[in-house]
């Protein structure tokens, strides 16, 4: 057992062993599968609306139906929208969200299978104070939230009906705040002081999630959670994953991946719902081919046995390392093309990695996200390359080259030699012993083939640490035969899981489809944190408190600010998750009323109540404003 436990192993496959919770006919946890579900977006007040999208979302995949209610008649509408689902033959569970409003829930837990209430906002109000309390105030406030949350559990507990205390990073009381901070470990308390008194009224049909847009933060506060159960003698709940606000398209999969896939490979998660801006029968398909993959995963532990962990899970750091050229030491980690396999490197080609050559100026400019380095085997270099263009070869036909500084090596561990310039070694775990002794210009391309890959590299570099290795280590993964969305996920667990734990200066994807891979890669790495090439949107999924049709503001506010490297923008239907989720975005666009819009920026209301027609100019002009506005370079040459 791991010192600091937050899973069975570091480098094989278990899944945690939980509770069961009963919900209808479809129980969660203990030994059943893991589960799928998605939330409706229309208002629950539409019936026939809500009724035709639960039915696509079943037909689609969805374990679990989940609906917001936001207030009583919307709670009420629960009954309706259920009889007409049975009267149609679909027994699915249904699932009432809860924000601020103890008595819709109170309502909803005699209606539907099971209420999600966030211990947030479900009691106190969040005024972005930070009130300081003695221990005997804050004792007081504890047990005020236990008598007005009482009686959901006691209905509840009448009804048959499950809960799930879901904590969001972003609506964390002003309490929780002002005693924790925007921390994991405030996340875990606020889910905490709900799960105590559940405890002490014997009720355990109870599922946690710890939600956040920001994928670091959500994997500590899960593995917290898990670890702080255990600490505390409480029962092992199920959990309900998810990256809240993960967006659309590949960027919010790859995101979703990063932060769901990681915790699957711990054997973590008995639920998922994957958040995106897209209609909710499209996240199906994604939360299907995260779990899937685990489906038959070899319980057999693996090539790397660990003795003792060399870093934190709760805390992110990265892994001290030594420069070795491009790689390695404070350097961002570095997106290596492999172009081992094409038939021409070309400027097409090069283009294909975001290099782009300008005949009229003849010059190379280099997109955000244009490769470090390519990878070339055993050819000969194109006769025309981007000077900054760093080329991997293998090492017998680099040694018949009259390389340059930016032209390297690539050994194998039966020809590798120390030497005092920077050079690759590729070595697969199941197959290559580490050499005795390595030149510290050596950068590891480290491979494996097994089927838990990320928790047999994690564990590799894992005793890397524990040796003193301080050689940067960039991770290459071969996904040639698979679809393109499985590869992008795939990438995006086993890549993404090593860079949450601060492990990894690299990564080189193989795959015929090279924009693909290389968006990919780039894209991991941000989902990750680890390196910021694009504008990031944190925008939440839609549901029936939406103001605004979030996926056509969000394709037009993309479309105007793609170009804004590393700037996050928070695109929020409501006020629910609004204001908080601002504490990881730079600028906000929140629905505040039919039609109306508040700008803001961090956590600050900068303009309230604009016209949702002019509500982006305004938008592009506050980026303006605080100087982190760049017009897009044109590259037509």
């Amino acid at each position: 057992m791991m010192s600091q436990h937050y899973c069975h192993s570091l480098t094989s496959y278990r899944r945690r062993k939980t509770v069961t919770v009963n919900i209808g006919d479809v129980p969660l946890g203990g030994n059943n599968p893991i589960r799928i579900q998605s939330m409706t977006t229309v208002d629950t007040l539409d019936t026939r609306g809500a009724v035709a999208q639960a039915i696509r979302m079943i037909e689609a995949g969805c374990a679990y139906v989940r609906l917001t209610a936001p207030g009583i008649r919307e709670a009420e509408n629960l009954a309706n929208i259920k009889k007409a689902l049975r009267q149609q033959g679909y027994n699915t569970p249904l699932v009432a969200d809860i924000h601020f409003t103890p008595n819709a829930a109170e309502t909803a837990a005699r209606l539907v299978e099971k209420v999600r209430i966030n211990p947030g906002n479900y009691i106190d109000r969040k005024k972005f104070q930070l009130p300081e309390y003695t221990e005997a105030e804050y004792a007081a406030e504890v047990e005020r939230l236990r008598d007005r949350f009482l009686p959901l559990i006691n209905i509840c507990k009448a009804y048959g009906t499950a809960l799930r205390i879901g904590t969001n990073h972003g609506s964390l009381s002003d309490r929780i705040m002002g005693r924790y901070g925007d921390t994991p470990l405030g996340m875990v308390e606020s889910a905490l002081e709900f799960l105590r008194i559940c405890e002490a009224e014997n009720f355990d049909q109870v599922v946690l999630s710890m939600k956040a847009s920001n994928t670091l933060v959500m994997v500590e506060a899960y593995r917290l959670l898990v670890h702080k159960l255990a600490e505390e003698g409480l029962k092992p709940y199920p959990l309900h994953l998810g990256v809240t606000e993960a967006g659309e398209g590949e960027d919010g999969r790859i995101k979703s991946a990063v932060g769901i896939g990681t915790l699957l490979e711990d054997g973590l998660g008995d639920t998922v719902r994957v958040s995106l801006t897209e209609d909710p029968e499209f996240e199906v398909p994604v939360a299907r081919a995260l779990v899937e993959r685990y489906a038959g995963r070899t319980t057999e532990p693996g090539p790397v046995v660990v003795a003792a962990m060399a870093y934190d899970p709760f805390h992110y750091v990265r892994r001290q390392t030594a420069p070795a050229g491009i790689a390695g030491g404070q350097q961002v980690p570095v997106v290596i093309a492999d172009l081992s396999g094409v038939a021409e490197v070309d400027n097409h080609t090069l283009k294909a990695i975001g290099h782009y050559y300008l005949p009229a100026q003849d010059k190379w400019v280099a997109t955000d996200l244009a490769a470090d380095s390519i990878y070339l085997g055993d050819r000969q270099p194109p006769a025309n390359l981007p000077g900054n263009l760093w080329q991997l070869y293998d090492y017998g036909f680099w040694q018949t080259m009259s390389p340059t500084a930016m032209q390297l090596p690539l050994f194998t561990v039966k020809n590798y030699q120390q030497l005092n310039q920077v050079n690759f070694l590729q070595l697969t775990i199941e197959t290559d012993p580490l050499p005795a002794a390595l030149s510290p210009t050596t950068v590891l391309l480290l491979q494996t083939n097994h089927a838990h890959a990320m928790p047999t590299l994690r564990g590799f570099i894992n005793n890397l640490m524990t040796k003193g290795i301080a050689n940067p280590v960039v991770i290459g993964r071969n996904y040639t035969g698979l679809a393109r969305e499985a590869m992008q996920l795939y990438a995006a667990t086993d890549v993404g899981g090593l860079l949450v734990d601060g492990l990894g200066d690299g990564v080189m994807l193989t795959y015929p489809d090279l924009p693909a891979a290389n968006q990919t890669a780039f894209g991991t790495l941000q989902a990750a944190r680890t390196r910021m090439t694009k504008t990031e949107y944190i925008s939440c999924p839609s549901c029936g408190r939406t103001l605004f049709d979030l996926q056509e503001t969000t394709a037009m506010i993309r479309q105007r600010t793609d170009h804004l490297k590393g700037v996050k923008i928070g695109i929020m239907g409501c006020i629910v998750n609004g204001p908080g989720e601002m504490a990881d975005a730079d600028y906000g666009y929140v629905g505040s009323g039919p039609g109306k819009i508040t700008l803001y920026k961090g956590q600050e209301v900068v303009k309230k109540g604009l016209s949702f027609h002019v509500a982006v100019d305004e938008l592009i002009n506050l980026i303006k404003e605080n100087g982190d506005w760049v017009e897009p370079e044109d590259l037509t040459g």
